[in-house]
């Protein structure tokens, strides 16, 4: 998937190696499309959202959620909590951090951001919005259990960022990690376009003291990479599967289960090497959220890829096995050139590949859809790639992606 944001933080960050970076981003332009202040509010707006997924801060501390979320009755008698925007402006007014988690999930071009991030790292993504006002702070000095990209999308802010205290840091550890170090790695103001890689661990703190009047709003884009921990953990899940290892632990006979459990694992562990929990990884996950209306309103005029990892495609023989969204489908090998165009990531006109491969694409766009690994793309969701990733709308546009692809 050939996104503009994930072009350029490729670029930036090193193809996102986990060292603290911070640099600009080349085209301003993005910030705005990404994100503004009137639409992460109209968004807060529209939606019955609650703590922890809206969240607000005054003086570094979270304010209850009375305070700034009331019940809307309803004309039948019941009631649904809904941000109370009236409340929210004033505390803006005042200064305060107002935090939006997991944003891909209601804005379609948070989603379409998120998901291409996925593709290029395989680890699963999620951003969060943090707009502040006044010389409010936000969080105070911390680390987290995961890298982030912070991306300034308007106004300034100030950050400090410190190295770790304990090498690879989990959120579930050994040991507890609670004292910073004294050094300090960068201080410094992020201006709009400013882009900052602060690694697993790296301690950090944000404020907006002595900037006065004004705000801040800045996109975190949070990856958890995959650790040893992650494949043993994986690794014994998959020994559910054996009755061996299902088998009591008899205490009456407990050298002969030890036994057998000893002669196992070996074997168990090579038939199950990280290099197999890798690609499981990236291609056993359910499939994402997306409207499906089985052609009630006409048939679909774009379609798209909506996996949350990359699709693997595999020559098996004269098959294709295409393994995503936790599914191993195989198709007819000769339907693999438009195969790789429809799980490129990129809308793509179903007319134009029609001409381009002929009627029979419209079965295979039929599989697609119907195993949830393709959706049509709708109107809103038409926005998240506006912009942001080229639609192959044409047979031209197609026979180039083609080629791009075959090199």
């Amino acid at each position: 998937m050939q996104h503009k944001l994930v072009s350029e933080l490729a670029a930036i960050t090193s193809d996102f190696d986990s060292t603290f970076t911070h640099k600009n981003l080349g085209n301003l332009g993005l910030c705005s499309r990404l994100m503004t202040p009137h639409r992460l509010l109209d968004l807060v707006m529209r939606r019955s959202l609650t703590y922890p997924r809206l969240r607000c801060l005054v003086g570094g501390s979270d304010l209850r959620e009375q305070d700034y979320v009331t019940p809307q009755q309803l004309r039948r008698g019941y009631s649904v909590p809904m941000p109370n925007m009236g409340q929210i402006g004033r505390y803006l007014c005042d200064g305060c951090t107002l935090v939006l988690d997991d944003l891909g999930a209601y804005d379609p071009t948070m989603e379409v951001a998120c998901r291409a991030l996925q593709w290029e790292l395989g680890e699963r993504v999620q951003v969060n919005a943090y707009l502040t006002s006044g010389e409010s702070g936000g969080f105070c000095l911390h680390w987290d259990d995961h890298d982030v990209v912070v991306i300034q999308i308007g106004g300034a802010k100030t950050w400090e960022v410190r190295p770790t205290s304990r090498a690879y840091p989990m959120f579930r550890d050994a040991d507890a990690n609670l004292t910073a170090p004294n050094e300090i790695l960068w201080t410094g103001t992020l201006n709009t376009g400013d882009v900052m890689l602060i690694p697993r661990g790296h301690w950090h703190q944000a404020t907006r003291a002595d900037h006065g009047d004004g705000y801040s709003l800045h996109l975190t884009f949070g990856f958890t990479r995959r650790t040893g921990i992650d494949w043993l953990t994986w690794t014994a899940d998959q020994a559910r599967k054996a009755a061996t290892f299902r088998k009591d632990l008899d205490a009456g006979d407990l050298a002969t289960n030890m036994a057998a459990l000893i002669d196992m694992v070996p074997r168990f562990i090579s038939d199950h090497t990280p290099v197999k929990f890798l690609q499981d990884h990236c291609t056993e996950s359910m499939p994402e959220r997306h409207v499906r209306t089985h052609s009630l309103f006409g048939q679909p005029g774009l379609i798209v890829c909506i996996t949350s990892r990359k699709p693997r495609i595999i020559q098996d023989g004269p098959d294709v096995v295409v393994r995503a969204a936790g599914k191993g489908i195989t198709i007819d090998g000769s339907a693999r050139p438009a195969l790789e165009i429809l799980l490129s990531g990129h809308p793509v006109d179903v007319d134009a590949m029609r001409t381009a491969f002929g009627g029979e694409t419209i079965e295979l766009i039929d599989v697609l859809l119907s195993e949830e690994i393709c959706a049509e793309v709708t109107p809103e969701l038409r926005t998240g790639y506006t912009g942001l990733v080229p639609e192959i709308t044409t047979p031209q546009e197609v026979d180039q992606l083609a080629h791009a692809l075959a090199r």
